[in-house]
């Protein structure tokens, strides 16, 4: 399979290339870097430097490469700029999107996020609502449009992430959360997060190449507090247990049944492990 890949040095980009190189397809991987793209070639993908954010320059890159599939796994939170963030969403996707359905692409795997839905105790399924809390609009907004864009692919999967940790990200030894951990500023209150490991998000999308349209949460089996697992991270890290806090929303839990019921299961299953992994 011909695959064109936007965001290929990213996060998950950077693991993902090897995984579909290595299942045999052809993959076309893009970055915006110049200094990131030796490292896409020696993963065996064939780089494309790229401002995703072009409409003309995406359009002509996804036309060259011809692709059978175009996975969106472009994101802008290295600074935390949720603003710039929710703009990848908004105007990448859009681009992303025209092009494809320019070449005559029905085919399109984009990156979300599962943690999108009002406080509540019961597990958030696929069909729950998108919360609408000004507080978060500039994410929010950011999700729907996103969603909204890609769904204009017929047969587009959308693969909703949960908190993602693991190398590269937030969560990682050398990552923001490991630094508030051993500042002794690390959240450890009600709120229930839902992580997976950027390993099984990998799996995932590889495995979602196959699965029918619509959105799928991608997340492992034990939701948690951050009074449960934030003792757990410090730990893992070698920084002091922090404080644990009444304090702040209680979030939600997310459901991954779907993801499992189309033969998806987390190597992770549980933080508790995937952290000192």
């Amino acid at each position: 399979m011909r695959i064109f890949l936007a965001g290929a040095s990213g996060v998950i980009g950077r693991r993902l290339v090897p995984a579909l190189t290595g299942a045999g397809h052809e993959v076309w991987g893009t970055t915006r870097r110049p200094d990131r793209t030796a490292a896409i070639a020696a993963a065996g993908a064939r780089p494309v430097l790229l401002d995703a954010l072009d409409a003309e320059a995406v359009r002509a890159a996804v036309a060259g490469c011809a692709p059978d599939v175009v996975i969106h796994q472009l994101t802008d939170l290295a600074s935390r700029d949720f603003a710039a963030n929710s703009r990848i969403r908004e105007q990448a996707t859009r681009n992303l999107v025209d092009a494809a359905r320019t070449a005559g692409i029905e085919r399109l795997l984009a990156q979300s996020i599962a943690f999108v839905h009002p406080d509540g105790t019961r597990p958030a399924t696929e069909q729950d609502p998108i919360d609408d809390d000004p507080a978060r609009a500039v994410t929010l907004d950011g999700v729907r449009a996103l969603e909204s864009t890609v769904a204009e692919i017929e047969q587009s999967v959308i693969l909703r992430y949960g908190m993602l940790y693991g190398p590269g990200t937030w969560y990682a030894p050398d990552g923001l959360m490991a630094e508030q951990a051993h500042a002794g500023t690390l959240p450890a209150g009600p709120e229930v997060t839902s992580f997976v490991h950027v390993d099984d998000a990998v799996d995932a999308t590889v495995a979602a190449l196959d699965w029918p349209a619509g959105i799928v949460n991608i997340v492992d089996d034990e939701p948690a507090s951050g009074r449960d697992w934030a003792p757990v991270f410090a730990a893992a890290v070698g920084a002091p247990a922090p404080e644990p806090t009444d304090d702040g929303p209680i979030g939600r839990p997310i459901s991954n049944a779907l993801a499992r019921s189309r033969g998806w299961s987390p190597r992770h299953s549980t933080w508790r492990t995937g952290f000192t992994a």
